[in-house]
């Protein structure tokens, strides 16, 4: 064995060193050359098919803040996995609400994450989830970091900071992901500030290995990036009411439909005919198309109003449906009412459905809005004497046409079809394709997060996350689920309709972990 005064040491391999002899977990194989090799070279250019994990300790100063396990690193090595995202807080290195002012302590706690990924073979990702000036989380930040040239500097100031602490970590062990997606709206001073931050890096650590997330909350690559010399990054939540079904800090999200996948491609705004700012399209009817051969009550529910609605079912071009909605302020029909000052309108949730008999032999429904301004159903379902309802749930994203239906009774578990159909290859060509023109214009690509929240059923979930990770394999390009621990993860993550296995103290999803490890 080598002499130390014989061998070239870091400054900063000897800080882990010590760090690891007062805390006791370090062991003259920490570093063994096995472990360190087995990871691959990482370059913006190329970035590796990296699998792995976000660890959240270090997420939220207030509810998620606390020193990284080393049991978690073990685990994930000892499972295959090689990568770890660490989304954290700047306030949680700030002493005293100062950001001018770092706290030692907390550093080092982020120092011996990097350290056990080294010592464990696991690439470190540190993202700043919360910077100075900029978060998606609440309560947002005091100053505008696209704007305002101070918190520009304070943020460089952060991230100089880290980059001057770990210059002698190699690309292959640590990476740089500088904001946690980006909105468009940030455009133009984005790139300028992104520009400004990897000046500041590389003034210190003139190779560190940069990723920024793509704009429109990480889904966009950015081309005008690539002569930075930076990688990107992306998401995986598509679609967002199947990843975030029930989340609770997700406005709205208690009114996405009951997930299913694959799924029909079917949304429920219908626009009356002379809605302005919309293509021919956008304004015909929702239609249904099948053979309705036994008398059959169809039942729909009606989400919002907007200003009034002269609302139509036309079975075979004849009305066995009219209604006419009209929202206002008060108790009504409605469940909430709500007044829009800037349209001088009403927009109220009636969340409440509504019923129409179908004539036998009826080959095409059409349900229209004749006048006024839009309706939103939510819900479509038919039930006859000798059959149970089959119910359509119908997306109430706005701006996209409304739904072209086939109706089959005679298919038990999918009498429901359009076309396309929501399934791996509308994620391939949604999500995954203009990242894969991005690998090939010589930007290296991950996808930083990915994941089902708890509240998606079991089934769906899996099914869901199989056709991301067989399109990301196809692509060659590498993840990170959202989380290891907790609501998304294969550790303890409180599912209501899983079995799960003791593992290590932890409650584990193992048909979850199976599906991981395969891809």
């Amino acid at each position: 064995m080598a002499k130390f005064d014989d061998m070239h040491i870091s400054p900063r391999l000897i800080h882990f060193i010590a760090c690891g002899l007062l805390v006791g977990f370090w062991s003259p194989m920490v570093f063994s050359q096995n472990v360190r090799s087995s990871l691959p070279e990482a370059t913006a250019e190329r970035l590796p098919r990296w699998r792995g994990f976000n660890l959240l300790e270090k997420f939220h100063v207030q509810w998620s803040n606390g020193p990284y396990r080393e049991s978690d690193f073990k685990l994930i090595h000892e499972l295959g996995f090689n990568f770890v995202r660490l989304p954290m807080d700047y306030r949680i290195w700030i002493k005293d609400g100062d950001w001018n002012q770092f706290d030692e302590e907390q550093l080092e706690q982020i120092d011996q994450a990097v350290h056990w990924g080294q010592q464990y073979g696991i690439h470190v990702c540190l993202n700043f989830h919360r910077a100075p000036g900029y978060t998606v989380n609440s309560p947002k930040e005091p100053t505008d970091l696209w704007s305002d040239e101070a918190t520009q500097q304070v943020c460089a100031k952060h991230w100089s900071t880290f980059a001057r602490r770990y210059r002698d970590v190699p690309n292959r062990n640590l990476s740089f992901n500088l904001f946690n997606e980006p909105p468009d709206e940030a455009g133009e001073a984005f790139i300028s500030v992104t520009e400004k931050m990897v000046t500041a890096i590389r003034r210190e650590d003139p190779k560190r290995l940069i990723i920024s997330d793509g704009l429109n909350w990480g889904q966009r690559p950015v081309p005008e990036l690539k002569r930075l010399g930076i990688a990107q990054a992306t998401r995986g939540y598509a679609p967002f009411d199947v990843t975030h079904y029930l989340a609770s800090w997700v406005d709205g999200a208690d009114r996405f439909p009951v997930p299913a996948w694959p799924r029909p491609v079917a949304h429920g705004v219908i626009y009356a005919p002379d809605k302005s700012g919309l293509t021919a399209e956008h304004r015909l009817p929702l239609s249904i198309h099948g053979s309705f051969s036994a008398a059959t009550q169809m039942r729909f529910k009606v989400d919002t109003v907007s200003t009034k609605a002269d609302f139509v079912v036309m079975a075979d071009g004849k009305p066995i449906f009219e209604k006419l909605f009209t929202p206002g302020p008060g108790a009504g029909e409605w469940k909430t009412a709500n007044y829009l000052s800037e349209w001088n309108t009403y927009q109220n949730v009636y969340d409440r459905s509504y019923s129409a008999t179908i004539p036998v032999g009826t080959k095409r429904l059409e349900l229209k809005v004749r006048d006024g301004d839009w309706i939103s159903i939510s819900e479509i379902a038919f039930a006859s004497r000798d059959r149970a309802e089959d119910k359509l749930e119908l997306s109430l994203e706005w701006g996209k046409p409304p739904a072209r239906v086939q109706y089959d009774p005679a298919k038990t578990e999918s009498p429901f079809q359009t076309s396309p159909m929501q399934g791996r290859q509308w994620l391939w060509e949604t999500t995954v394709l203009p990242w894969v023109t991005a690998k090939e214009s010589g930007i290296g690509v991950l996808v930083g997060e990915f994941g089902c929240y708890r509240q998606t059923p079991h089934t769906v979930t899996l099914a869901w996350m199989e056709d991301c990770l067989a399109n990301w394999q196809r692509a060659e390009i590498g993840w990170s689920l959202w989380n290891f621990r907790g609501d998304f993860g294969v550790l303890d993550s409180h599912r209501s309709d899983v079995q799960y296995e003791d593992f290590h103290g932890h409650q584990l999803d193992r048909q979850m972990l199976d599906l991981l490890m395969k891809y």
